[in-house]
């Protein structure tokens, strides 16, 4: 029997993804361990492995789709001792099977959907394929003078003058589908067209027609940015933010670093100053315990270990791989990790237990010559550590005014977990650790 091979759960939270690109087309040969496609999760791109051998026969859902649930069958895979063909045909005899096993003739279809038009949108975003209803492409069926088609599928072909008979349907007993009609292109001018003023050149670039507004483009949220702006958006609503500054003298730690950084080299390793600043959070937690926590509701979360999550710009979006138990490492492990993490990061390819987890943040804007700023909290955690450049000013050293390199950290707290007191002796801590850095060698 073929093999259906199903959306996997990439990570625990995981309910649907992007099928974002398909590597193995109908008829490759596939071996355990063949990257066989690319879904993007809502924190990454992944990739997917086969488990089994055999032969793609048939691909159920195409790439780029988005919305499609954990557990539906996006391929069907033929095992090494079955003929392809006979597979594909017992294949496609068993959705055959299941869709005559309903009772309902072909039209009923139609009724149904227009009734629960929600169940008719899901199944355009890629529950088509799944076990219940698998794809099964067939000629268009017609009730009468009637098109079987979904309720989005009607609304975007007559949004794009599209003839939905001149398509053939993709979802089962022949539906037409919504991928169905954003495939088809949409028909020549006709005469009722014809009589439609074209376009402006304002209105093609996406402005309106008025020119009351810039040129623009609109640009598809690909799924780690909805998700970005899901979370900050109930970050800011829920979480009582509370934020305290201070002032750093960073000279000490910058010569600690070239000196470090010449009896590393033969070692291949040179530390940046963010390395030495995920430390000096991580030793500042350990001192105050009372800020390594998250709110819970009822309940406070106490953490044990100091897991830094360190905000990474990638191209996706923002996101958050965890340097575990840094309180704990030397700064050349951290060094090694944090460097490995961010272009896993880059690239797309960080495994779910490399970004979900961690007890507090660090967000670090300096390189970009930002002097302050202050940062959203990523729950469930109850801190961020945000911090600028570092600058030559004017300080008192020594009852003496002098010229010393300065940064300003900002911690964001949740006050409903952390008081002020304790957020103020985080800060002092991390601000003590850093104007005397031999604390995060020891």
């Amino acid at each position: 029997m073929p093999t259906p091979i199903k959306m996997p759960a990439l990570s625990p939270t995981m309910e649907e993804g992007t099928l974002a690109k398909w590597l193995v087309k109908e008829g490759d040969a596939v071996s355990s361990g063949d990257i066989m496609a690319e879904i993007e999760t809502d924190k990454a791109t992944m990739e997917f492995e086969a488990v089994d051998e055999g032969t793609i026969v048939a691909i159920e859902v195409a790439e780029g789709t988005e919305g499609v649930k954990v557990g539906t069958v996006i391929a069907i895979l033929a095992g090494e001792d079955e003929d392809p063909e006979e597979a594909k045909a017992a294949a496609a005899s068993n959705a055959s099977g299941k869709s005559d096993d309903s009772g309902k003739p072909d039209g009923s279809e139609k009724d149904e959907s227009e009734k629960k038009e929600p169940k008719a949108e899901a199944l355009d975003k890629g529950d088509d394929a799944s076990d219940k209803q698998p794809k099964t492409p067939a000629a268009p069926k017609v009730d009468g003078e009637r098109v079987i088609a979904s309720p989005l599928a009607r609304r975007i072909a007559e949004q794009k003058g599209i003839d939905l008979a001149a398509i053939s349907g993709s979802g089962p007993n022949g539906r037409i589908v919504k991928a169905d009609v954003e495939q088809a292109e949409a028909p020549a001018k006709g005469a009722s067209q014809a009589a439609a003023p074209a376009p402006t050149k304002e209105a093609a670039a996406g402005a309106p027609q008025g020119g009351s507004e810039a040129p623009y483009e609109a640009v598809k949220l690909n799924n780690v940015r909805k998700v970005i702006a899901r979370r900050l958006t109930e970050a800011k609503q829920s979480i009582p933010h509370i934020y305290l500054t201070v002032d750093v003298r960073l000279d000490a730690l910058l010569k600690l670093r070239g000196e470090l950084n010449a009896s590393l080299e033969a070692d291949g390793v040179k530390l940046s100053v963010n390395d030495l600043l995920i430390k000096a959070l991580a030793r500042a937690l350990q001192r105050v315990p009372q800020c390594n926590v998250s709110f819970q509701g009822d309940t406070l979360h106490q953490y044990q270990r100091q897991d830094i999550s360190v905000a990474v710009a990638a191209p996706s979006g923002l996101i958050t791989p965890i340097v575990t138990d840094a309180g704990r490492k030397g700064l050349a492990q951290i060094s090694t990790e944090m460097k490995e993490l961010a272009e896993k990061a880059r690239e797309g390819k960080l495994q779910p237990h490399e970004y979900q987890g961690g007890t507090a943040s660090l967000s670090n804007l300096g390189m970009f010559g930002t002097k302050q700023f202050d940062a959203v909290i990523n729950p469930p955690q109850a801190m961020i550590l945000a911090v600028g450049a570092g600058e030559k000013r004017p300080h008192v050293i020594d009852d003496a005014l002098g010229v010393a390199t300065m940064m300003s950290a900002t911690g964001s707290f949740d006050h409903r977990a952390i008081d002020g007191v304790d957020g103020a002796k985080l800060m002092d801590a991390f601000r003590q650790l850093v104007e005397n850095p031999m604390g995060l060698v020891v």
